[in-house]
Parts: structure tokens; C-alpha cells; sequence
């Protein structure tokens, strides 16, 4: 919320509120243990691109256990052309695999969404993913463009794709439009007109970047598949994509940290969102 809502139009913070900047990343870095110094050079990066690309924030070993139980789980093709009919996903994920629990409550990745959203943030969906040789490029689209809210805006969403495989130009690294974040109801069409930039990024890299940014898969002219994951943020007041209250059963959503459960909705934006029964619904998962 602060990085959005309290931003020159160029990305860089207004004078009144550099103090409260300041201070929303004093309380992120020590919240999440991570350096203020990274907070402050990643959100620059994100205010001016709309994105950043972390290298290697995990290892590659850990990727490499993750594509092991991960990629049996990804057996079924694409059904429209946004999925891709030669991209292979997997939805409900909690409810399959806790592999990708790490990735998506990584203390830098949260100490992110610290600065772009409310607190008490949603997990809006969560998808592992893989792109299969001969797959075309996904058609360019910005992730929280289902809110029936005209842009320019701030972001009601922020996102994050985890390279399991190497991201390269040829295997269909997701392809990002920098600054586009900040664009009015302007569509890119297929992007030959605007930079194009892959992600490229060896295995454990991820890049995070805004709801309002324009990007899509690119297309997989390689020999080899390129598997991700990735998790979608949203603000608290706002429908996530994926009913978690559905699809993710109470036991399953007990194995989870109390952050992801917080995230999947078993929690409250005070007074009134998200109550059960008049009360906070976490007591669901109490015993």
C-alpha cells in the first residue's frame, strides 16, 4: 500500500511520505528479518519497472526437490489458449503438495507485499506450471485486469513466478513490458510494438511484480520443458481468484504455517471482512 498509494507518478516517493516509507520497511525488514538496504533498492526497481528479478534466491537443489514431487502432479493440457494447449497446470495446490509453501511465504518475498498491499494481504492463487516444447507465447494480459477498475490505478495485486527450471529465451521465459504498471486502459496487443524483455534467470531466481504490470509466458522454442510456480497476492478486501474456503480442506490448511493459513482467508480485515459466525475465522482450525 505504501509504494502504490504514496507515490509521484514516476515511481518515486512523495516528499511527505518518505518518513512513512521509511518506516513501513523498518518494520518489514525487522517483521521478516531481511536487510532494509535489499527493501529499499528492490521497491526502487519495482516503483520505476513495475518488476524486479531476484537471482538465485534459493538454490537450485531445493528447486530440483520441488520439480521432483511437482512435476508427477502435472499430467493434464491446457484447455484454452491463455492456459496454453501445450502448457500442463496444477490448481488446488495446498490440497496436492506443500512443496511450494517456502516460495510463497519467503520472508523477502513477504517483506514485498509489505510495501504494495494492505495488511493482512490474500494469497489470490496459487499455480505450478509447465511449458511444454512447442508451445506459442501467452497472450499479453495484466493479472488483477478481472477488477472492474479503471487504470490508471494502483495495483490490487502483486505476483511472483519461480524459475524451477532455467528461464532462457528460447524455452519460453515470461516476457515483461518495464513501466507498463503505470499505463492508463491502453491494451499492448502482441507486444511488437513495446520492449519485450524475457526473464531470463537461472533456476531459484524469481521475479515479482505488480498486478497492473502488461506480461505473458513467451513462446517454447527449446527442446525441453520450463516448469514454475507461481503465487498471486491480492489485497485484503478484494475476491481472490481461487475459493480457498472450497478448495483447500480444513486438514490440509491445519499443515500449513499460521502466515499461509492467514493468507488462504482464515483471518480478518478488522472490524467486519471476513468473519465467520461473528468471529475471526483462524478458530476453525483450532481444536
Amino acid at each position: 500500500m505504501i509504494e502504490s498509494h504514496y507515490n509521484n507518478a514516476d515511481g518515486s516517493p512523495k516528499a511527505d511520505a518518505a518518513e512513512l516509507r521509511a518506516l513501513r520497511i523498518q518494520h518489514s525488514a525487522s517483521k521478516r528479518g531481511v536487510s532494509e538496504q535489499d527493501l529499499y533498492s528492490l521497491m526502487d526497481q519495482i516503483n520505476h519497472s513495475g518488476y524486479v528479478l531476484i537471482p538465485e534466491l534459493v538454490s537450485a537443489s531445493d528447486m530440483t526437490a520441488i520439480k521432483s514431487d511437482v512435476g508427477p502432479l502435472l499430467t493434464h493440457d491446457g484447455r484454452t489458449e491463455f492456459e496454453g494447449y501445450k502448457t500442463r497446470r496444477i490448481y488446488s495446490v495446498f490440497e496436492k503438495t506443500l512443496s511450494l509453501n517456502p516460495l510463497i511465504e519467503h520472508p523477502l518475498i513477504l517483506a514485498l507485499l509489505d510495501q504494495v498491499l494492505q495488511d493482512n494481504y490474500l494469497l489470490s492463487q496459487v499455480q505450478a506450471i509447465n511449458v511444454l516444447p512447442g508451445e506459442i507465447a501467452q497472450p499479453l494480459h495484466h493479472d488483477d485486469g478481472f477488477y472492474p477498475l479503471q487504470r490508471p490505478r494502483a495495483p490490487i495485486s502483486a505476483a511472483t513466478i519461480w524459475a524451477i527450471d532455467d528461464f532462457t529465451r528460447d524455452n519460453g521465459a515470461t516476457r515483461v513490458i518495464p513501466a507498463s504498471h503505470r499505463w492508463d486502459g491502453q491494451h499492448p496487443g502482441d507486444g511488437s510494438e513495446h520492449e519485450l524483455l524475457p526473464a531470463v534467470m537461472p533456476a531459484g531466481s524469481v521475479i515479482f511484480f505488480l498486478g497492473t504490470l502488461w506480461h505473458g509466458a513467451g513462446p517454447n522454442n527449446s527442446d525441453s520443458a520450463r516448469m514454475a510456480a507461481t503465487a498471486q497476492y491480492c489485497e485484503p478486501w478484494a475476491r481472490q481468484q481461487e475459493n480457498y474456503s472450497l478448495a483447500i480442506s480444513r486438514e490440509r490448511a491445519k499443515l500449513c504455517s499460521e502466515s499461509i493459513q492467514e493468507m488462504l482467508g482464515y483471518s480478518m480485515l478488522f472490524p467486519f471482512i471476513g468473519f465467520v459466525n461473528g468471529r475471526d475465522p483462524k478458530r476453525l482450525l483450532q481444536d
